[in-house]
C-alpha cells in the first residue's frame, strides 16, 4: 500500500467530520403524490430539526412549502408519520409545537382548521366526494387517562369534525376506494403491536358521510396486517403474515387471494404511519418493494399474469414508495451513496435523483461497503448483520494490528439495519473502526419466525446474538477482541446495558436514550408502547419478576465496563431519569463513565450541534478507554472516575 501512512486504529485522520455530516445532511421521508408534483418532508438539523414540507412541480422546480417557524411533525403514538395529506395543492398537516391541524392553499399562509385542545392527527386520507379528510385521531385532551384514539373525518374547513369507528385501542391507514363508497382501516388492541396481531375492517359510507356495518377482512390470531389499499378498480389489496410472511393478498368477489406466495416480506412493522412497500402503476400492475434474507427489492407485479419482474435500479433501499401510472418515487439508499429522493420513470426505467440526503462527495477510497454475514449463535440457531471493514484512502494500520470493533444495535426491537449507506458508519469506518449492525432475533427481514424469536426473550435473544456476532468477527481474525465496544439508541440502548451488565464480552459502550429499568417502562410510558412489554417480557404485574431480572439498573453490582450515556430532555418514551439513575449508578461504583443531557431533544436527536456532540463524544470516550489519541481536536467530555 504505497503511499499510505501507517498508523493505529483509531488515529487516522478523515475527511467525514461530524461538522461534515450535520452541514450537509438532512432526514428525508413522508413521500407524496398530488397530480405530477411530489411532496416530501425534509427534517433539517440546522433548523433545530425542523420538518419542512418540500414540492417538486411538474417542471421541476423544487422549494418550501411550509414557512418557519411550522414544523410538520405529528405526536400520534409519539414516534408519528403520516403528518400530512395534500388534495390537489392545498395541503393539511400536524404542526409540532401545538399538534393542530393546519391549512395551507397554494401561494397562502397555513390556517388552522383545530383548536388547540388535546387532540392530534395522523395518517389522513382525502374524501373529495364529501369535501372532508378522514383521518386517526388521538385524544389527550383529559389529563391523568390514557389516551383515545378513533378515527374522525373533519371538513376541509375545519369544520363538522365527527367519530366515525371507535371502541378499540388503536387505529391506522383509514383508505376511502377510489369512487368514496367504502372506507378500509386496521385496528389492534393491547397488549398487541400492530405486528404481532391487527385485523382488516371495511365498511360502506353513506350518503351523509357516516358508516354502516363494519366487515371484518383479514386479521386476528397471531396475524398481522399491513398497509391496506385501493386498486383502481376499487379493489381492496393488503398485506398479511397469515403463511408466516407478509405476503400481497387482494379481497376478490368476497374471496382472500395470495398475489404471489413467496418467503419475503412485502410488509414492515407499523412503528410509524404511512410506511408502504407498495402501489399501483396500473388495476392490474403493482410496484413492490420486498425483503428476503436481510435484502430489499424493488418489482412490479402483474396481477393478471402473477409475474413478478425485478426492476434494476442502483439502489439497495426503498423507503416510502409511492406509484401512480408513469412514476415511482421513493427513499433510495445505496451501499456508496447518501439516501436520496429518487423518481424512475416506469416507461424508461429512468432514475432521477430530486433530493439527496447530503451533498457529502467522497473518494470511493474512504467508503466501507456493507457485507453481509450469518453467524452461529445460541440454541443451533443463525443471526445476521452487516459488517464495515475499516477503509481510509490514506491510511494502513501497523503489521498484525486488528481494528477495534463497534457492534451497533438497531431500535424497536423489531426494527431491521440496512446495508444503505450511512454517514456515521462512514466516519468510524474512515477512523478505524471496524462497524458490526446486527439484525438479532426479532428482527424484521427473515419472516414471522425469525421476528418473533424475541418474544418472552428480549434482553437475553438480542446480547446472545449481539455477544456472537462480535465473537465471530474475533473468531475469524477481523478484529481486536480487547477492544469491543457496543452502543444503540432507544431499545439498542436497552439491549447495549444489558450486554455491559449480564455479559463480559464488550469492555465499552454507548446508551443513546435507552432503556435501563423496563419495570418503568412499563409503567411510565405513552399508550403506543405501554403493553409492548407484555410479549418482550411477560405481563406486568404478574411477572414483576422478570421486570426485575432484566432490568441493569437492578444489577450494577455486574457492570464493571466503561459507559457513556447520551438522553434528550423532552423525552415521553424513555424519560431522563431512566439515564440518570443508571449514571448515579455506575458513577458510585467507580467505573468510568459519562453522561450528556440535551435540552430541547426528544427520542432521537434532530438538533445539529447535538448529533456533532454526542457523535464526537463517544469516539472521544473510546479514546480515552483505549489509549489512543484522535487525529482532531475535540471538544472534551466530563469522564468520571477515569483513571
Amino acid at each position: 500500500m504505497a503511499g499510505r501512512q501507517t498508523a493505529p486504529f483509531g488515529t487516522w485522520k478523515s475527511p467525514i467530520t461530524s461538522d461534515l455530516i450535520v452541514a450537509e445532511s438532512i432526514r428525508l421521508g413522508e413521500i407524496a403524490l398530488d397530480g405530477e408534483d411530489i411532496y416530501w418532508l425534509e427534517g433539517r438539523p440546522a433548523e433545530a430539526g425542523r420538518n419542512v414540507l418540500v414540492r417538486r412541480t411538474a417542471d421541476g422546480v423544487v422549494g418550501d412549502v411550509t414557512p418557519p417557524p411550522f414544523n410538520v411533525r405529528t405526536r400520534v403514538h409519539e414516534y408519528g408519520g403520516g403528518a400530512y395529506v395534500v388534495n390537489d395543492g392545498t395541503v393539511y398537516f400536524s404542526n409540532f409545537a401545538d399538534q393542530r391541524l393546519y391549512r395551507q392553499a397554494p401561494g397562502g399562509k397555513p390556517e388552522p382548521l383545530t383548536a388547540e385542545n388535546g387532540m392530534r392527527y395522523a395518517d389522513g386520507d382525502v374524501d373529495r366526494k364529501r369535501q372532508r379528510l378522514v383521518l386517526v385521531r388521538e385524544d389527550h385532551s383529559v389529563e391523568g387517562r390514557e389516551a383515545v384514539n378513533t378515527v374522525v373525518s373533519i371538513g376541509m374547513d375545519g369544520s363538522d369534525e365527527r367519530v366515525l369507528v371507535s371502541g378499540t385501542d388503536f387505529y391506522s391507514t383509514p383508505r376511502l376506494s377510489p369512487d368514496g363508497s367504502q372506507l378500509t382501516w386496521v385496528t389492534w388492541n393491547h397488549p398487541n403491536m400492530p405486528w404481532d396481531e391487527s385485523q382488516l375492517w371495511v365498511a360502506p359510507v353513506d350518503a351523509a358521510g357516516g358508516l354502516g356495518t363494519p366487515t371484518l377482512v383479514a386479521g386476528g390470531k397471531n396475524e398481522s396486517i399491513f398497509q391496506p389499499a385501493w386498486s383502481p378498480s376499487g379493489e381492496l389489496h393488503f398485506v398479511s403474515d397469515r403463511t408466516g410472511w407478509w405476503n400481497l393478498y387482494r379481497r376478490r368477489n368476497g374471496q382472500i387471494e395470495a398475489l404471489y406466495p413467496m418467503e419475503a416480506e412485502f410488509g414492515l412493522p407499523l412503528w410509524v404511519f404511512d410506511m408502504v412497500t407498495y402501489g399501483f402503476a396500473a388495476a392490474d400492475r403493482i410496484i413492490c418493494s420486498y425483503i428476503v434474507n436481510g435484502s430489499q427489492h424493488l418489482a412490479s407485479l402483474n396481477t393478471s399474469t402473477g409475474e413478478l419482474s425485478g426492476l434494476e435500479t442502483p439502489y439497495t433501499s426503498f423507503d416510502g414508495l409511492k406509484v401512480n401510472n408513469t412514476k415511482a418515487v421513493f427513499e433510495g439508499g445505496s451501499s456508496t451513496a447518501p439516501r436520496a429522493i429518487v423518481k424512475l420513470d416506469l416507461g424508461t426505467g429512468q432514475c432521477e435523483v430530486l433530493r439527496r440526503s447530503s451533498t457529502i462527495a467522497l473518494d470511493p477510497a474512504y467508503i466501507s461497503v456493507a457485507e453481509h454475514i450469518e453467524f452461529p449463535t445460541e440454541r443451533g440457531l443463525t443471526a445476521h448483520g452487516y459488517f464495515y471493514r475499516p477503509t481510509n484512502a490514506e491510511y494502513v494500520a501497523p503489521a498484525g494490528e486488528k481494528p477495534p470493533l463497534l457492534v451497533n444495535i438497531h431500535g424497536g426491537p423489531t426494527g431491521a439495519t440496512s446495508s444503505a449507506f450511512d454517514t456515521t458508519v462512514q466516519y468510524w469506518t474512515s477512523r478505524g473502526f471496524a462497524i458490526l449492525d446486527v439484525d438479532y432475533g426479532g428482527s424484521t427481514g427473515y419472516g414471522t419466525e425469525y421476528r418473533r424469536r424475541l418474544n418472552g426473550q428480549w434482553g437475553i435473544i438480542d446480547v446472545e446474538d449481539c455477544v456472537n456476532g462480535a465473537t465471530y468477527l474475533v473468531e475469524q481474525g477481523l478484529v481486536d477482541g480487547n477492544r469491543l465496544t457496543i452502543n444503540g439508541g432507544s431499545a439498542g440502548g436497552y439491549t447495549t446495558l444489558c450486554a455491559l451488565t449480564f455479559r463480559d464480552t464488550f469492555k465499552a459502550g454507548a446508551s443513546y436514550y435507552g432503556v435501563s429499568d423496563v419495570e418503568a417502562l412499563a409503567t411510565d410510558t405513552h399508550k403506543f408502547e405501554s403493553r409492548y412489554l407484555d410479549s418482550m417480557i411477560g405481563p406486568y404485574p404478574a411477572r414483576r419478576d422478570l421486570y426485575v431480572e432484566r432490568s441493569p439498573i437492578h444489577h450494577t453490582d455486574q457492570l464493571a465496563r466503561p459507559l457513556i450515556i447520551f438522553q434528550g430532555l423532552e423525552d415521553k418514551v424513555v424519560p431522563p431519569s431512566q439515564a440518570e439513575l443508571m449514571f448515579e449508578a455506575v458513577k458510585a461504583k467507580g467505573i468510568p463513565v459519562a453522561y450528556l443531557p440535551f435540552e430541547g431533544e426528544q427520542h432521537g436527536f434532530r438538533m445539529a450541534k447535538n448529533i456533532k456532540r454526542s457523535l464526537d463524544a463517544e469516539f472521544y470516550f473510546y479514546a480515552k478507554v483505549f489509549g489512543y489519541t484522535p487525529a482532531d481536536a475535540i471538544e472534551p467530555v466530563d469522564i468520571v472516575n477515569l483513571p
